[in-house]
């Protein structure tokens, strides 16, 4: 059973940005040890709450309050700068009293073989004699050991862990901010979407070491198989108000909805019987006969507190077109070897993908799935063999890179109007708003759109008139909860053929029928989808060893 002891409280805090009102009297608890998930729509609010916690922001009304003596750790999006010195030297800084006091014993140990500070000898060697202690008692001679642990399970390679973190990518960059934040081992983490830029054995790594966590989390994630692995409660941030919910991502969700459905019961009777209020007030209030039941019945109706409809916005969902059917044979790859300098990627790979197969591509990080829906897509050229498209093959390709290729100074409105000009105004705006842009979202222009907003964009623009081939890499990275849902309902009734990658483990067991995994010895095929590889090598992720008593 939890500890109940609070350890962060929320106390009536009401917070407004400019004209935005983000809270109003809102309350909520993190007790000790609680593993909490953090839900909202965009813009409600949950990067401001982290900030109120770590006493970057105050709020206008009401309290923050911390239990004395908790240490809290924070990870956000943003990392800042990172150059000239390891990445192991780097984490190993964020260690909190330990970091500050291995920092000490360096400078001692410096000054010891310093012939200038002979003098001081004697004075050097009792303040290390006493420095070494409390280092020794903090576990630091172990510091190193556990930060090369954390980014090898982070995915970091020996070779990452002692280069310049400057050469590294934002990415792994990140992996860098959240390994200190890890090893520091504080009573309260907060985390603001780890589970970014990870690839699906790091995400797996994660949440085993998070579920393991003694001490308290508080953390956003727009993975939901992530966050169910992870938390027991939910506080949902909504129209101001902070709501909790005892149990995983799922139980939320369902309990939500049945509240929904309970308010809108509540809203709808209340406005009938308001309704029969109003016509009966309406119809005989030029009545002398009826003017004390007319007045009785004003005063009842300015008495009553009104039922206010649920405040979630409802999913839109877009039904989109069939694509056109494409021959039996939708790519063969024949022979094919590809290869970075002398590193081998692929040798004399062979395989035919067929009309209506959903094939995932699973491997480890640097195993070459990109490479392989590169030369599949035909935005890179294989050193040997064929890749040959099959009969009447419509291709759409979706990567990282493609976000780029937006007109920066069109709008969202302007980039899909253009794109398809015979299109009405009213299907182009439930286009829209399925992939989040609603209302002025509309019009604002493609340079000022963020990573997320880039990808729904470029999405929506690809699936209005859907291709029979589609090739995805990570189409969910970026993307919130509700804007997944809505693409993988898209997905599954889509009728082509797809090759994806993907770490979101609901997206590929939802869609995938055909697995290829790459190994060192080369492509490995499965026949079933994502799920029956899991039951069958007993592994998630390729770079995982089998469960016990699995595979």
């Amino acid at each position: 059973m939890l500890p109940s002891a609070p350890l962060i409280r929320f106390d009536s805090i009401s917070k407004q940005h400019g004209h935005q009102i983000l809270f109003v009297e809102a309350s909520a608890t993190v007790n000790r040890g609680e593993k909490v998930g953090l839900v909202g729509p965009n813009g409600a609010g949950k990067s401001t709450l982290f900030r109120l916690v770590t006493r970057e922001e105050e709020p206008d009304e009401g309290q923050v309050v911390i239990d004395r003596g908790v240490s809290v750790g924070y990870f956000s999006q943003d990392v800042g700068e990172m150059r000239g010195r390891s990445a192991v030297t780097l984490t190993m800084d964020g260690a909190g009293a330990v970091a500050k006091v291995a920092a000490e014993l360096h400078a001692l140990e410096q000054a010891l073989a310093d012939p200038a500070r002979e003098a001081e000898l004697d004075l050097l060697v009792e303040r290390l004699g006493r420095v070494q202690t409390e280092f020794e008692h903090l576990d630091g001679y172990g510091l190193e050991a556990r930060a090369r642990e954390i980014l090898a399970g982070l995915g970091f390679s020996q070779a990452m862990m002692d280069d310049d973190v400057g050469r590294l990518s934002g990415g792994w960059k990140m992996r860098v901010a959240l390994a200190r934040i890890l090893l520091m081992r504080p009573d309260a983490l907060l985390l603001d979407e780890p589970s970014n830029h990870l690839d699906l054995e790091s995400m797996i790594w994660l949440e085993e070491f998070l579920a393991g966590y003694a001490g308290a989390i508080l953390m956003t994630s727009h993975d939901r198989e992530f966050m169910n692995r992870v938390v027991h409660k939910i506080i949902e941030i909504d129209g101001g108000e902070l709501g909790s919910y005892s149990g995983d991502y799922d139980f939320y969700e369902k309990s939500r909805a049945v509240l929904d459905t309970q308010q809108q019961a509540q809203f709808d009777r209340q406005q009938a019987m308001l309704k029969k209020e109003l016509a009966f007030i309406e119809r005989f209030k030029a009545r002398a006969s009826h003017a004390s039941q007319v007045q009785s019945r004003v005063k009842m109706l300015d008495k009553i507190e009104r039922v206010e409809p649920p405040k979630r916005k409802k999913s839109v969902v877009f039904n989109f077109r069939p694509p056109p059917r494409s021959g039996d044979e939708v790519v063969r790859l024949q022979g094919v070897h590809k290869g970075f300098g002398a590193r081998r990627i692929y040798a004399d790979f062979s395989h035919v993908l067929r009309r209506g197969e959903r094939c995932c591509v699973l491997g480890i990080n640097g195993a070459g799935k990109s490479t392989l829906l590169k030369m599949v897509a035909g935005e890179a050229t294989a050193d040997a063999g064929k890749i040959e498209r099959g009969a009447s093959v419509k291709l759409g390709y979706f990567a990282q890179h493609a976000m780029d290729l937006l007109e920066p100074e069109l709008s969202v409105w302007d980039t899909l109007s253009q794109a398809f000009p015979q299109a009405t105004v009213g299907t182009l705006k439930t286009l829209a708003g399925c992939f989040g842009f609603s209302g002025d979202e509309v019009q604002k222009t493609c340079r000022v759109l963020s990573g997320g907003e880039k990808a729904r964009l470029v999405l929506a623009r690809m699936l209005f008139d859907p291709p029979n081939f589609l090739v995805l890499d990570e189409p969910t990275n970026h993307l919130d909860v509700d804007t997944k849902e809505m693409l993988l309902a898209a997905l599954r009734d889509y009728e082509g053929t797809m090759l994806f990658v993907s770490h979101d483990r609901r997206f590929l067991a939802a869609l995938s029928n055909r697995v290829l995994e790459l190994t060192p010895e080369g492509v490995v095929p499965y026949g079933g989808g994502y799920s029956e590889y899991v039951a069958k090598t007993g592994r998630e992720a390729p770079g995982l060893r089998a469960a016990p008593g699995r595979g």
